[in-house]
């Protein structure tokens, strides 16, 4: 593919940094350098690292690399905890194509990197209506004009895509008659922020099919990838990436530690050398210790051991899934519908009793209720009001989950009745 036509002009303008280009050499021992600024390690007061685990096991952090750690280093991340990652991704996604790999401050840093790489102010970009907020907040910064894909319990709909990329430009939610095609879709495909929807390989399949037609680049937002509750994982855009047009951002955050704060970009490599040339001009490399930190626990589990426990940690998550449910069914039938996650860690709500905008319910009556949630509209790319809210279950006791629906439940009945409406005229929720 020729990746230039999908870059934008501010990163087309980005070149090697003089100083970050000899990282590589810094770690040759037969080589002297004189080139570059590096701080001597002998003047940092750290000695040694160790890290103790919940089974009780001691990590004692190899003083060699924990040296390097202190140090700077690669753009693309510490070597040892690439090349282990990258041969995850060929044990777990076996991509069709050649691929690279890049380590960042979290997934949302290469998320930015990457949105930055392929759009220009004012550039149309795809994406799921509702979609993170977190990302949506970043790319209003670039005046992005949000074409919206209708999505449901299932992700985006491809009959969707296809009838907007079919008919552009008079699709094209600007109005502007010249407005270039999209070039990229971004997509959340499992446990999505808010919606909880995990997209099916059907659909998948189908959506790639169109991206593939029509010559889109698909920004593949997976941090709930592993928390997926199925006995097998739904395969991944990466896996299907016949074409080269997928760029992959998973995130240790769901599964080692949000504080860890790291996160790897997976595609061509001519897309991930332009993600890497923004590092260097920015935040010159990911973090050194909390890299080592995930690298030497990675290698004492091995692959099998990381997949061992991801699959404990997706039960986790599962059953706190389950317990929600059941408060739901206790408090919620009659007051609200929802669809059930397969992954992650959301429900996306949506209240009955004549409630059109969840907004001022969520954040001042719900809040003098003392229970929080957020409203839907923090997701909606136009911001458009709507009754939906987002409820996540992952950190709260079975107990609290009763008491704080139980307090949704009463503060909605509130609502409902200022709207001349009892809750035993909404009917039950549709399951």
């Amino acid at each position: 593919m020729d990746y230039s036509k999908f870059l934008s002009e501010r990163s087309k303008l980005r070149q090697p940094s003089a100083t970050r280009a000899l990282a590589p050499f810094l770690h040759q021992k037969d080589l002297i350098s004189l080139g570059v600024g590096q701080p001597n390690p002998d003047t940092f007061p750290y000695a040694s690292m160790s890290v103790t685990l919940k089974t009780g096991e001691t990590l004692n952090i190899d003083e060699q690399l924990f040296s390097r750690a202190l140090s700077y280093d690669n753009t693309q991340g510490l070597p040892h905890l690439n090349e282990w990652l990258c041969q995850l991704q060929k044990i777990e996604h076996n991509p069709p194509v050649d691929f690279t790999l890049s380590i960042g401050t979290g997934s949302q840093d290469l998320l930015t990197k990457t949105f930055e790489m392929l759009l220009n102010e004012g550039d149309p970009i795809l994406i799921e209506s509702p979609s993170y907020t977190g990302c949506l907040s970043f790319l209003k910064t670039l005046n992005c004009n949000f074409v919206d894909v209708m999505t449901d319990a299932y992700g985006i709909i491809p009959e969707q895509l296809e009838k907007i990329l079919e008919a552009w430009p008079e699709s094209d939610p600007s109005g502007r008659q010249n407005q270039p095609k999209p070039r990229c879709l971004y997509t959340i495909p499992s446990g999505g922020n808010p919606t909880g929807a995990t997209s099916t390989i059907e659909r998948k399949r189908a959506i790639y099919d169109i991206c593939h037609k029509h010559d889109i680049i698909i920004i593949e937002d997976d941090a709930y990838y592993y928390l997926q509750f199925t006995v097998e994982r739904v395969p991944s855009y990466l896996s299907m990436d016949v074409d080269g047009r997928v760029v992959r951002c998973d995130s240790m955050s769901k599964i080692l530690s949000s504080g860890l704060r790291l996160g790897w970009v997976t595609g061509p490599k001519p897309l991930i050398e332009r993600i890497n040339l923004h590092t260097m001009g920015t935040n010159l490399q990911p973090s050194g210790i909390p890299q080592v930190m995930a690298y030497q626990l990675l290698a004492h589990w091995g692959h099998e051991g990381f997949f061992h426990h991801v699959k404990n940690v997706a039960a986790f998550y599962r059953q706190k899934r389950d317990d929600f449910v059941e408060c739901l069914d206790r408090h919620m039938k009659g007051r609200a519908t929802w669809a059930v996650p397969s992954a992650g860690m959301f429900f996306w709500v949506r209240l009955l009793g004549g409630i059109n905008d969840s907004e001022d319910l969520i954040m001042n009556k719900a809040l003098k209720q003392k229970v929080l949630g957020l409203p839907g509209v923090k997701f909606m790319p136009h911001e458009s009001k709507t009754e939906y809210i987002r409820l996540s279950y992952s950190n709260v006791s079975k107990e609290n989950m009763d008491e704080a629906l139980r307090r949704l439940a009463l503060v909605i009945d509130q609502e409902a009745e200022v709207n001349g409406l009892k809750i035993e005229d909404l009917g039950r929720s549709d399951q």
